[in-house]
């Protein structure tokens, strides 16, 4: 899809009437909150030069391109309870009955449990012994200000995102079998080998594995479970051939020259950093996995949602420099980043 095209798919969506629809975030809410963030997320800085030849009648020079890095808000990655209920609501409205049509006719022939309403349920007998077991669904969608970004970029000024806006990269109705039984996620040595790709430091403090990547946590804390969730949806959208039913984040490199970010890690801030949306508008981003045992408050304090929704903002950095000829010959950097 051309930017015009994004342009006039998110102008469609601003004004895509709600009403009815009990979304606890709209479009206008997630570009405000995004801009008031922008300053701290962003990290914008001009890193280094690039270094192009351009060739005409007269002969051959050698011209410069500022090279320059920052985050980009790629994706809007909801983890909630009812199967096609986002809280996005107009990602509610336009995706979520086709979401939950899906689910429920073509791939529900394929489960041996119905496909009904997440929540704290238990799948079967052999979970009811489990204390804490949290279900939710997640999607992770392209944010609505991605394509914005290659606005900037034919100066070098602002790097293109890999992400189209609103565009569904993931969402967990449609990849029932992965998300709600664990297969073949169960078989990953991270999924029963205690220590690897924990979200925080274990042994002695852990959120939760990342493995295996589905929707079922062990975690009284409810904003950390959904907290896992939305790591493990942003761990499989930016890596290609995992055993799930998404579309990879990887995008065309735009114009100039890109670096575009590589795999989302946990603790990682160097592979992308979340921002709180919704129920705790927050101005700025981090990872997950706050250890905070010795705090007063746990992580989750002033975060729980009464209906079970929770949006975040994944940022991920990227690395540009705009056109000055048509060969690119190399660059140098004066200064790391992220």
């Amino acid at each position: 899809m051309t930017l015009r095209g994004h342009a006039l798919l998110l102008i469609m969506m601003l004004l895509l009437p709600v009403a009815g629809f009990t979304g606890t975030i709209t479009t206008p809410q997630i570009i405000a909150r995004t801009t008031t963030a922008a300053f701290s997320c962003m990290q914008w800085m001009p890193i280094g030069l690039c270094f192009w030849l351009r060739c005409s009648i007269s002969g051959c020079r050698v011209r410069t391109s500022i090279k320059i890095g920052h985050y980009n808000p790629d994706l809007v990655v909801s983890a909630y309870n009812e199967l096609g209920g986002n809280p996005w609501a107009e990602i509610r409205v336009t995706l979520g009955l086709a979401q939950k049509a899906a689910a429920g006719g073509s791939l529900g022939a394929l489960l041996p449990v119905p496909i009904d309403s997440a929540g704290n349920r238990t799948e079967s007998a052999s979970r009811r012994d489990h204390k804490n077991l949290i279900y939710r669904e997640t999607d992770a969608i392209g944010h609505p200000l991605a394509s914005l970004s290659g606005i900037g970029a034919a100066g070098g000024l602002v790097c293109p995102s890999q992400s189209a806006p609103l565009f569904p990269y993931f969402q967990s109705g449609l990849d029932a079998l992965s998300w709600r039984q664990e297969v073949p996620e169960i078989f990953y040595p991270a999924s029963f080998i205690p220590g690897l790709r924990e979200l925080g430091t274990w042994p002695l403090q852990t959120w939760g594995g990342v493995y295996p990547r589905t929707g079922w946590t062990t975690q009284s804390d409810e904003p950390k479970a959904a907290a896992l969730n939305a790591q493990r949806a942003g761990d499989i959208v930016t890596r290609v051939g995992q055993p799930h039913v998404y579309v990879p984040v990887i995008g065309s490199p735009g114009s100039g020259k890109v670096w575009p970010p590589g795999p989302l890690v946990e603790r990682d801030g160097t592979t992308g950093t979340w921002q709180m949306l919704s129920p705790k508008p927050e101005s700025s981003c981090n990872v997950f996995g706050t250890n905070d045992l010795l705090s007063l408050t746990a992580w989750g304090g002033g975060r729980v949602d009464n209906g079970g929704d929770y949006v975040w903002n994944l940022w991920r950095p990227y690395k540009c420099c705009g056109s000055r000829g048509p060969w690119f010959l190399f660059d140098i950097d004066w200064v790391a980043f992220p």
